[in-house]
């Protein structure tokens, strides 16, 4: 393996020596090769920021972050705050201005966030402007284009708390929106999600009246659209007319959308970095939460924590069908766990479900979700719950294997249960979304055993296996397929639920 990454630096460096040569020949626009050699994520961001300063070329940034990465870990956002406010004191090397660095302190932020390997550090966050407040201080104005969205979601509104941050460090005073200015944000987010193009997440007017007058800075940006907004022109603290792209992504798909992946973050550390004032996302989000669980139809608060969240369907395209409405009973059982070909926003149904709906689901498939949030690429799984249908001849059957799905394929009247969806708990960390109660199940089921087994033979399998007269051990190789002979005296003997394969859907039985 080392002469097999011997090989590799060697073949890199030819590859340079030669590029090098031809760029001195005159026929490119700069006469040497643009694009560093980075061994790790340190290197990497100083080489992206090294383009737009290039002063930060060996000025000691790269042990800084190493430095960083032992205190607080590896793709930490402490990190990023860090070498972002010590760059903006020109800790490292000295710029033409305070906001000059300031700006790149911001860039290496952003840099450092998004792995140092898209463009967003550079030309998403396109500049920082000092503007003034009403009352004379000055205060942040970031600029933001198109291209901050290649940082994704949660980049996007990590890079406002790091300009947030560095502001705070600096001693700048925090933006004083007016109603006009926060009426023009709302009325630009509408006319780019209707006229340019949906947004991944289109946030309420409520939601973004609170956001935008949370926000200690002000989120601007070049225009990039033909149109002008509808209404609010001419405004003495925004340079255009025109629609910004820039803005409304870093509001609707980054701050609004990401708010619970922020707080979290906020909870753990936020006092440490003086940010508590970033606290105001637990208000963002009770109000997003009322709004999601309202859209759609009206609700009654019944007290339970997790309500319906219309959000998914809000914006659907003409002719993509609906699989389940929110929280609806006959759609998919959320299953907790993982398969060898799912992973993080790949999750998992049971091949008869795609039978049974016409074969329209394949392997690859993408969908939206209700819950954890983000789309997910469909694969299968044949140990999870399989569909339950009524067929022409009345009766009700479970499909819990493929050859039956087949088989009865084209005789189903109703799908009355589509079965489980597996999804990994990473999925729920990565969004930082609580965890949802999911259906009872074999896992479940056999954990009930164990401590049953535990508590009644302090953990004896032997005894347990005498007592109870089945091979335990064997049934939980296979507790899929346990029989009800079996799982009946397993839920005598033991004093456990019986077996979720006869455990019935009674809960999801219409009482009327």
């Amino acid at each position: 393996m080392e002469k097999y990454h011997e090989e590799l630096n060697k073949k890199l460096k030819e590859a340079y020596s030669v590029a090098q040569k031809a760029r001195v020949q005159g026929f490119d626009p700069k006469d040497e090769v643009e694009i560093p050699i980075a061994k790790d994520m340190a290197e990497r961001v100083e080489g992206l920021i090294t383009v737009a300063a290039p002063q930060v070329k060996d000025s000691g940034m790269v042990s800084r972050i190493q430095e960083l990465e032992k205190e607080y870990g590896k793709m930490d956002w402490r990190v990023a705050l860090k070498i972002a406010e010590e760059v903006a004191n020109e800790k490292f090397c000295k710029f033409e201005d305070k906001r000059e660095a300031m700006e790149v302190g911001i860039r290496a932020g952003i840099a450092y966030v998004t792995n140092g390997v898209v463009a967003s550090p550079l030309e998403g966050f396109t500049q920082l402007k000092i503007r003034q407040r009403r009352d004379g201080r000055a205060y942040f104005a970031l600029y933001f284009s198109g291209p901050i969205r290649s940082a994704g979601g949660t980049g996007a509104s990590v890079s406002v708390m790091i300009g947030d941050y560095v502001r705070k460090v600096m001693g700048y005073s925090e933006y004083d929106p007016d109603d006009i200015e926060v009426k023009r944000l709302i009325t630009e987010l509408t006319d780019y999600h209707e006229r340019i193009t949906n947004l991944q997440y289109f946030p309420s007017a409520e939601e973004l009246e609170f956001m935008v007058r949370s926000l200690a800075v002000q989120i601007d940006g070049d225009p990039s659209e033909k149109y002008d907004v509808s209404n609010y022109k001419d405004l003495d603290r925004i340079e255009t007319n025109k629609i910004r792209n820039g803005p409304c992504l870093v509001l609707g798909e980054g701050l609004c959308q990401k708010a619970p992946k922020l707080l979290k973050q906020i909870d753990k550390w936020g006092k440490d970095f003086n940010l508590e004032h970033w606290k105001f996302l637990n208000d963002f989000l009770k109000i997003q939460k009322k709004i999601k669980a309202r859209e759609g139809v009206k609700t009654v608060d019944d007290g339970s924590k997790i309500k319906p969240d219309f959000t998914f369907i809000k914006d659907l395209v003409a002719g993509r069908p609906v699989l389940t409405h929110p929280l609806r009973n006959g759609g998919f059982r959320l299953r907790y766990g993982r398969a060898r070909n799912t992973g993080l926003s790949s999750n998992a149904i049971h091949p008869s479900t795609m039978y049974v709906l016409n074969n329209y689901i394949a392997i690859g498939t993408q969908i939206k979700m209700e819950r954890p949030g983000k789309a997910s690429a469909l694969s299968v799984c044949d140990t999870i719950e399989g569909p339950i249908v009524k067929l022409k001849n009345q009766s009700v059957v479970t499909l819990n294997n493929a050859e039956d799905a087949k088989k009865y394929a084209n005789e189903v009247e109703e799908i009355i249960f589509l079965g489980d969806i597996l999804i990994s708990y990473g999925d729920f960390f990565n969004r930082a979304h609580p965890l949802v109660p999911c259906g009872y199940n074999e896992e479940w089921w056999m954990r009930e055993i164990e401590r049953a087994i535990e508590k009644k033979f302090k953990g004896n399998f032997e005894k347990a296996n005498e007592e109870v007269g089945v091979d335990i051990q064997r049934i939980k190789l296979d507790s899929f397929n346990v029989s009800f002979s079996n799982a009946y005296k397993i839920s005598t003997k033991l004093n456990v639920p019986l077996a979720p394969r006869f455990t019935y859907h009674w809960k999801d039985i219409n009482k009327a």
